[in-house]
């Protein structure tokens, strides 16, 4: 059977949720003044949902966004969710991405986005500096 028809509307539902709770993240942080640089980059091993770019006193930091939605605090919070292994998955990530666009010298950082309550008008809030490369 062809992936498409494996896709339960539940599945396609829980993506279109994700994908929306993404945009406004990235439009939050925007506001904020950081500067889109890509989204949704998969690599083998893990994605990176947002990619964006802060600067600070040091000058520009490329900043990872992992951006979880939680309809309910029954499993604990979005930032809670990235354990050790995800924290893996990040890094690795993001090593690739840096290294594929000749900035293996960049300061970058972490960041979570946690989104609660209804998925149409979820709240954000936003972790800076959420968890070190490493830790």
């Amino acid at each position: 059977m062809p992936a498409a028809e494996r896709r339960t509307p539940r599945r396609l539902d829980r993506r279109a949720r994700g994908a929306g709770v993404e945009a406004l993240a990235q439009r939050e942080l925007a506001a904020a003044g950081l500067r889109p640089l890509d989204a949704n980059v998969a690599f083998r091993g893990g994605e990176l949902d947002l990619v964006m770019l802060d600067r600070d006193r040091d000058g520009d930091v490329v900043v990872f966004v992992e951006v979880r939605y939680r309809g309910d605090a029954g499993h604990g919070g979005g930032a809670e969710s990235v354990d050790f292994r995800k924290r893996r998955r990040l890094e690795r990530a993001a090593r690739l991405f840096l290294h594929r666009h000749g900035l293996d010298e960049a300061h970058c950082r972490f960041d979570v986005v946690e989104a609660g309550g209804d998925a149409a008008a979820p709240r954000l809030h936003w972790i800076r500096d959420a968890f070190r490369a490493g830790e």
